[in-house]
């Protein structure tokens, strides 16, 4: 794992009050026929985006119980992120120009990767389509591979998914966050969910002052309705139907409207999509799009704690871990219904779904009449990640895994 990257270390133990000990005795029993077998991870960013917020906990969690774990992170130039930008556009069902040279630098990065990469752990987990190809290096041997997709493959880009399909059906396994994302592929797939964790500094419970503090220094007005959209720029998070919906809201309610989000190292589309939201947002004083750091933890926590109501209006979603991050801490949530978000949001039990910008807007209009409901959609939302969506039962999932594959011959 790149030095650069300080991995969040929270005690197995800390998490005992808000489970249980008998979920946390139950996570040192998976793990105890794997201490000390090697697991290897791969992705392509240490920063930014769910992958690595995932694995940032998830690692360190799994070397205190005595895993011979590691995460490496690919290289690539801006030429190859450019070239898997476009796939996971096109991976989601956008229109995409195929071209001879696009599949050749993906081929030329992960033939470089292959060669300083160890590639040699007894358990490798790649995740994504960056390094799929990566499977051309295995070893021989008795080491297991197994594919981790976190994006929405419903309706792929048949051009891309043909060049990808091959890579991974030479996989032991592949993993999907909903059902509805799999592919017909000649090797078994598993059902795995993101999750967020409860102790990170993005979900803890913070200070009324600190909340105070970062309101102010984004000139946000506390004594006001507060609508917020935490996502990367990004087309496919739709942060201009955001402020269409807002404004269709704003007729009829005295409202803020915060966008913020960082950006993923492997995301060269940010800046410009940047452009696009100030340019539709204009001179209106009461919209705030902030750029914040790819790493700024507790200013995601303050601005979502101090929301009245969430968003997550993307136009494909993978699974979206904002709306988790949301629910976890009992606010309301208007949502599309989109790759993973419906099985977060579970339509008038933990949020609402929406389909369109007018369909946003009147969720909204209808949660900001009736706080009553919204408060309840909280509760609920809290107790559906509790029992879905944290990263202890992620680990629980990635045990059981380890434990499935190695029994194969």
């Amino acid at each position: 794992m790149s030095e650069a990257v300080a991995l969040s270390r929270i005690p197995l133990d800390d998490y005992t009050a808000l489970l249980g000990p008998a979920e946390i005795e139950e996570l040192r029993a998976l793990a105890k026929p794997l201490r000390g077998r090697s697991i290897e991870m791969i992705n392509s960013t240490a920063v930014g985006g769910g992958v690595a917020e995932i694995l940032n906990r998830l690692v360190p969690l799994a070397e205190e119980l005595e895993l011979n774990i590691k995460w490496d992170v690919m290289s690539g130039g801006e030429d190859f992120f450019d070239v898997t930008k476009g796939f996971h556009n096109a991976l989601h069902g956008a229109p995409y120009h195929t071209s001879a040279k696009d599949f050749e630098i993906f081929l030329a990065y992960n033939e470089h990767n292959r060669a300083t990469l160890p590639l040699d752990a007894e358990f490798v987990v790649v995740h994504d389509p960056q390094p799929c190809a990566l499977i051309d290096g295995r070893p021989p041997g008795a080491n297991h591979w197994v594919w981790r997709c976190h994006i929405d493959l419903s309706h792929p880009n048949r051009a891309v998914w043909d060049f990808l399909e091959p890579f991974v059906s030479r996989y032991d396994g592949a993993m999907f966050s909903s059902p509805e994302f799999s592919r017909q592929l000649p090797i078994p797939q598993y059902l795995f969910y993101p999750a967020i964790d409860p102790l990170s500094e993005k979900n803890c419970e913070l200070e009324p002052e600190f909340i105070a503090q970062v309101l102010a220094r984004y000139r946000i007005d506390p004594q006001r309705a507060i609508l917020t959209q935490i996502s990367r720029f990004d087309r496919l998070k739709d942060p201009v139907g955001v402020i269409r919906a807002y404004r269709i809201v704003k007729r009829y309610f005295d409202c803020q409207l915060v966008l913020a989000g960082g950006s993923a190292s492997d995301d060269p589309e940010g800046a410009i999509v940047l452009k696009e939201v100030l340019r539709e947002a204009g001179h209106d004083p009461d919209i705030r799009a902030i750029e914040l750091p790819a790493w700024a933890p507790l200013e995601v926590n303050a601005l979502q704690r101090a929301s009245t109501i969430v968003i997550q209006k993307s136009l494909r979603e993978g699974f979206g871990l904002t709306v988790s991050e949301a629910l976890w801490k009992k606010k309301p949530v208007v949502a599309s219904a989109v790759g993973g978000i419906p099985i977060q949001i579970i339509h008038r039990h933990t949020g609402l779904l929406a389909h369109s910008v007018e369909g946003t807007a009147y969720q909204i209009r209808y949660l900001l009449s009736h706080p009553e409901i919204a408060a309840k959609l909280g509760e609920h939302g809290h107790q559906h990640v509790k029992e879905n969506f944290l990263i202890t039962q992620k680990l629980k999932r990635y045990l059981t895994l380890f434990l499935t594959v190695a029994r194969k011959p």
